[in-house]
């Protein structure tokens, strides 16, 4: 195995894009080390990332919005608190990724690059809009959240492209997020669903959303569907009806010892209606 450390992102897309056998990349290492030392891969080449410059700080644009960079923990997530006050779904999502140990090192680029549909920071940052720099031997380009997973363990990205930062959008004002997950045990399980709402408010009423949910299909879902049943209400009885059944609606998973096909997407409607409340409350401080 060949260890590599390059000092920026241009030196890492080289190698990558030269390596002809199994490559992983390090930021946080919390999956990579445990498929290591589990032997479920041995790569040719592991990339370190961590000594790039940028890669571990938290930037407020000049437009309000966000660039975290991908060696940025979820423990400096959750000690930031401008950003938790901005987009406390994000943070909370990622917060929930393991023990207080991991949380020192596993990172939202990492945690999406896994490739896991029960992604737990992942949902938030489809909802929140979230978008990611990649590079690549042929440039460098921005994707949204969702366009990265392709299946368990995939990702849509190819030979030699990198992920070099992921950009939260302006928060703007009345605005609020929320996510929520069911497991089984009370902390460091898989999500059996997990569901984000973002939101924005106009006084009472409902004026834009988008509607995320994990574990219940190959990928994060976006679902717009969910986000038309609330967008114009002042989020009552019956627009959390209409949330409910289109999250059911559009959860399509499997059953597995976690759970049945259908108490997934019974959760998946009960998370919906959970968090779109938790949003609405929050964006109306």
């Amino acid at each position: 195995m060949r260890y590599h450390a390059p000092a920026t992102f241009e030196e890492a897309v080289s190698i990558a894009a030269g390596a002809s056998g199994v490559t992983r990349f390090l930021a946080g290492g919390t999956d990579v080390l445990v498929q290591l030392r589990s032997g479920l891969v041995t790569p040719d080449d592991l990339i370190d990332l961590k000594k790039i410059p940028g890669t571990g700080e938290i930037t407020r644009l000049d437009n309000g919005g966000w660039r975290i960079g991908v060696a940025v923990s979820g423990a400096e997530l959750g000690a930031h608190q401008a950003l938790v006050a901005d987009w406390p779904g994000v943070v909370e999502g990622m917060e929930l990724v393991g023990s207080t140990q991991v949380q020192g090192r596993a990172t939202l680029t990492g945690n999406l690059c896994n490739g896991s549909p029960a992604a737990d920071s992942v949902p938030g940052l489809v909802a929140a809009g979230a978008m990611v720099t990649v590079q690549g031997p042929k440039g460098t380009c921005e994707i949204k959240v969702e366009e990265v997973p392709a299946g368990p363990g995939k990702t849509t990205l190819a030979a030699g492209e990198i992920i070099t930062a992921i950009t939260l959008p302006p928060r703007g004002k009345h605005g609020g997020d929320a996510y929520l997950r069911f497991i089984p045990r009370t902390e460091m399980d898989i999500a059996v669903v997990g569901c984000a709402v973002s939101l924005v408010r106009d006084g009472d009423r409902v004026v834009s959303a988008r509607v995320s949910l994990g574990a219940v299909a190959p990928t994060v879902l976006l679902v717009e569907d969910c986000a038309k049943a609330i967008i114009g209400t002042t989020l009552d009885e019956a627009a959390l009806a209409a949330l409910t059944k289109a999250a059911e609606a559009a959860a399509k998973p499997i059953s597995d010892k976690r759970g049945t096909k259908e108490f997934r997407i019974e959760v998946a409607g009960v998370l919906a209606r959970r968090a779109a409340r938790i949003a609405y409350e929050r964006a109306g401080k």
